[in-house]
């Protein structure tokens, strides 16, 4: 037994809105008590001023390898990649191979999650059979499942199939993730349509491939109670539109790294940001961020896709889209966003783990006495991304062997529940 007492640490619990400070009891990596009226005698005492205690974070939707691409990223790499960026509760995407489209695999795919990890796995069934968007899948059976909705992780414009599924779906009350994308619209499109593109000699993606569909989509949301979930919103445009148009039971997600870059920042031909959807504009990214703020989108998603390095290495528009985030986008939004302003630590936290919780319709996590269900972050230690210091088995991302500030404190329940995986396949950065 560990008896440490954290003094004046902040806390944080994005339920009730609540920022105040504190001491904190833990006993070992449980939390024992807030303000104690007691403390042991053989507590270790630390000062904890600059630390910041709240719920572990919630990931609406990203990618595993495994099944049938555990070169990219195995359940054990992912797990530990997530311990490592403070979220317990991880929402896969159906796109592994085979596709989570039948229950069984989805019952194999949970008999590998290692039983050790702190963080937990959840998935979204696929909505069509095989992601293809032609014919829908068992949706009763695979509800019965255990998923915790319905996706296809593709721009569907095959409407009457969507309104067929959104029907289907009402009495089961499992939310829809849809991503108002499309592909004929978009065609070779990676960047979105603006003057830097232009500058660039990139193939520009223009903006109404998101709003036509986007407004299809809440179209056909009036005619269903279903939960709906409005994934990857990259636009001002679609900021305006869902501040005008959105029902009730219609919620929007922001993946993160466009609440941090624009299509300037393609200058040098990076292709860890070639993104899907691509980056916008700086007016964009400001829209994105107020409607963060103001609730208009919900929920931040991490939508961590691990990739190989050759599918990355590669020309700008040839590199397959994606990056990682699930150990960086924590400590990467902390400090872009809550250290300088754009959002509150209230608005960052409840974007990252509350508004996600409740758009899958389980319970929100909170701070609880007598257990782990809490992280510990320094927003003021700085470490360098390297293969050394991810658990990810991919390296794709922007913030490649820079220095990033804020990381869990090392004695937070998810890192002293051993994650200790570490690749050193020559198959990724």
């Amino acid at each position: 037994m560990v008896w440490r007492l954290l003094q004046q640490v902040r806390l944080l619990d994005p339920v009730n809105r609540q920022d105040w400070r504190a001491d904190v009891l833990l006993d070992n990596d449980q939390l024992v008590a807030i303000a104690p009226q007691a403390v042991p005698a053989d507590a270790e005492i630390l000062p904890a001023s600059n630390w910041i205690l709240a719920p572990p974070l919630v990931d609406l939707y990203s990618h595993s390898g495994q099944p049938g691409y555990e070169t990219r990223e195995t359940l054990e790499s992912l797990l530990a990649a997530a311990a490592a960026g403070g979220v317990q509760h991880l929402t896969l995407l159906p796109t592994t191979d085979p596709t989570i489209d039948h229950p069984a695999v989805w019952q194999a795919l949970q008999q590998q999650i290692p039983t050790t990890a702190w963080a937990q796995v959840r998935v979204w069934g696929a909505l069509t059979q095989g992601c293809r968007g032609t014919a829908l899948t068992d949706l009763a059976e695979l509800a019965a499942s255990g998923v915790v909705g319905f996706c296809d992780d593709r721009g569907l414009t095959h409407w009457s199939l969507v309104q067929r599924a959104l029907t289907y779906l009402q009495p089961l009350g499992k939310p829809v993730a849809l991503w108002p994308f499309d592909p004929a619209l978009a065609g070779n499109g990676v960047a979105r349509q603006s003057g830097a593109a232009t500058r660039l000699g990139l193939v520009e993606q223009p903006v109404c491939c998101e709003t036509i569909p986007l407004l299809a989509i809440l179209e056909l949301a009036r005619t269903v109670s279903t939960p709906l979930h409005l994934m990857r919103l990259s636009t001002a445009r679609s900021v305006e539109i869902l501040a005008k148009e959105k029902p009730a039971h219609v919620s929007a997600s922001v993946s993160w790294l466009h609440l941090l870059f624009t299509v300037e920042d393609l200058a040098g031909y990076d292709p860890n940001l070639r993104l899907a959807p691509p980056l916008g504009t700086a007016s964009d990214r400001q829209a994105l961020i107020e409607g963060v703020r103001t609730g208009v989108i919900e929920a931040i998603a991490i939508d961590h896709t691990p990739l190989l390095y050759e599918e990355k290495m590669v020309s700008f528009a040839e590199a397959l889209p994606g990056a990682i985030g699930l150990e960086l986008a924590l400590p990467v939004l902390w400090q872009e966003l809550v250290a300088k302003e754009y959002l509150s630590a209230l608005e960052l936290w409840h974007a990252l783990s509350t508004a996600p919780a409740r758009i899958l319709g389980v319970e929100p996590p909170r701070l609880e006495l007598n257990s782990r269900n809490f992280v510990l972050f320094d927003p003021t230690v700085s470490w360098t991304v390297t293969r050394q210091s991810l658990r990810s088995r991919a390296g794709n991302t922007p913030f490649w062997e820079q220095s990033v500030r804020g990381q869990l404190v090392p004695f937070s329940p998810s890192i002293s529940s051993g994650r200790t995986h570490r690749s050193n396949s020559s198959a990724v950065r």
